[in-house]
């Protein structure tokens, strides 16, 4: 498809040849930062990740992906080996080194380190963790409202691999989205185990309907920091807005449908399975919340 384009689309920026990144401890060239193959997170997925945004020389909502990356780790009984203090510590000698202050995207990563031998027991890896920041300066360029398509990957329940959790193991979206590409759009539009609407590959999904904002009931989708604020955004500014089941049915019938994201933050959704939706643009109760969305970012940063 020759217009195809996804969610975190930005525009080119020629700084990006020359980054620094952050690589145990030592910041060193793009070219440079190069890790095992006996590294578990290349091995087997085995870690954990946040995407952070810099506005204006401050982490939005850092307090919450510190808190959502040290959950994570907890859940993987993995040892980061740096405090809270340290993690930042480490986003702000790598966003000096790259000389950023408005309009970069940061992925912290973190393994579970050099594996001894090839095989997926987690006491194989014995010199983790490993931890990489990629920050690049990124300004989202979206030509067009997303398209989505219905695919038959869903997200799965929480014993088989929390979808809550932010980890390197992404096959099961990354097979949403090519099945989602195969079908002409940009991204998949996934249901959970019952069949309700649930997110995108990549992104957190909300409809409008009737002035109403609804999203899925959070039990089967990433657990969004964007997703979040938004909510608390409807509800601060008598915005109705229902966490709750909803079908392809009431989707294809909706007025407006978005994405959240901390890359894009609210990006209108133009197509599902070949249904307009909408006008297929900006709804206005889309642009009013990310109108809300760019005051709480001034606010924060400021």
């Amino acid at each position: 498809m020759s217009d195809h384009q996804t969610t975190h689309q930005a525009e080119d920026d020629p700084r990006n040849q020359n980054l620094l990144i952050w690589l145990n401890r030592q910041v060193v060239p793009k070219e440079e930062a190069k890790i095992s193959v006996y590294d578990s997170g290349f091995m087997l997925g085995d870690g954990i990740w946040e995407g952070l945004r810099l506005y204006n020389g401050q982490w939005a909502f850092l307090a919450e992906h510190i808190d959502r990356l040290f959950e994570a780790a907890k859940a993987l009984d993995l040892d980061i080996g740096l405090d809270r203090a340290g993690v930042i510590a480490a986003l702000e000698e790598t966003r000096a080194a790259n000389g950023m202050h408005t309009d970069a995207h940061a992925r912290l990563m973190i393994t579970r380190g050099v594996k001894t031998r090839p095989f997926q027991h987690p006491s194989l890896s014995q010199s983790g963790p490993t931890i990489v920041i990629i920050m690049e300066h990124s300004k989202p360029a979206l030509p067009r409202p997303i398209r989505l398509a219905t695919v038959p990957h869903i997200r799965g329940l929480p014993m088989t691999q929390d979808p809550k959790l932010n980890s390197h193991s992404k096959l099961n979206c990354i097979l949403a989205c090519i099945a989602a590409e195969k079908a002409g759009a940009d991204e998949a539009l996934m249901l959970d185990i019952h069949g309700f609407v649930n997110t995108t590959n990549a992104c957190n999904f909300f409809i409008v309907r009737k002035g109403q904002v609804w999203t899925s009931t959070g039990d089967y989708c990433m657990n969004g920091i964007t997703r979040q604020k938004v909510i608390d955004l409807c509800r601060a500014h008598d915005i109705p807005v229902y966490e709750r089941n909803f079908s392809l049915v009431d989707t294809y019938g909706a007025d407006e449908a978005f994405l959240t994201g901390t890359f894009g933050a609210q990006t209108p959704v133009s197509q599902i399975d070949g249904r307009q939706i909408g006008t297929g643009d900006f709804g206005p109760v889309t642009k009013r919340i990310r109108d809300l969305y760019k005051s709480l970012i001034h606010q924060e940063t400021a």
